[in-house]
């Protein structure tokens, strides 16, 4: 039987998900934090770890990191809120073997994980088509790959109209810990203001 391990800081999400996958006949394990994921990965093993990118703790993406590097050979389905190409290829740099977003039809995060568990790959089409499009050379990266994924990932909801108190609530943070975010990103990205934030957003497609 396989055996898949669900991480996600909402257990009606990872309800869902166990939900959707019972016909695949598999076990489940979940983990709402970081901590727990990692324990876990040491302790068992798993044929698939489904991971949200935006956590609260940490960054799904650092704790994918962490996962390839106890078991490199654990492939990883990535959960993701965020539907942007950029997202997607920090994802697989990070070692993810698949990529979906949480507004997919619920038969397509099944095929993904049906592909994944069976030693594919996955992304879904929308975001395929676009990694095809912006794919680059790593010397013509744009000014936001200088962003953690944590800094990105604020940036891009601050650019799609969301508040301090927004955000915080979305990513299990504090309106300060956001806010210092908000400033790094105004330094490292040389911004004056959210409306700077706003226009490179639409014009490098970090937004929809």
């Amino acid at each position: 039987m396989k055996r898949i391990l669900i991480v996600d800081d909402h257990e009606v999400v990872r309800a869902g998900v166990i939900r959707l996958a019972e016909h695949l006949g598999a076990a489940f394990g979940e983990a709402s934090t970081t901590t727990e994921a990692l324990e876990l990965v040491r302790e068992q093993n798993w044929d698939l770890a489904v991971i949200d990118i935006s956590l609260g703790d940490r960054s799904g993406l650092e704790l994918v990191r962490e996962v390839r590097q106890i078991r490199p050979n654990l492939p990883v389905l990535i959960l993701s809120m965020h539907s942007e190409e950029q997202y997607a290829r920090r994802g697989f740099r990070a070692g993810a073997t698949g990529y979906i977003t949480k507004d997919s039809p619920r038969d397509e995060l099944v095929k993904a994980m049906r592909r994944v568990l069976e030693g594919g790959r996955y992304v879904s089409p929308d975001i395929a088509e676009k990694l095809i499009v912006n794919l680059e050379a790593d010397r013509d990266r744009p000014a936001h790959w200088a962003l953690s994924d944590r800094e990105l990932e604020v940036m891009c909801l601050i650019a799609s109209g969301k508040t301090i108190s927004d955000i915080a609530a979305l990513l299990s943070l504090s309106d300060k810990t956001v806010s210092t975010y908000r400033a790094r990103i105004l330094e490292k990205m040389r911004f004056s203001s959210n409306a700077e934030m706003i226009r490179y957003a639409i014009r490098n497609h970090l937004i929809s």
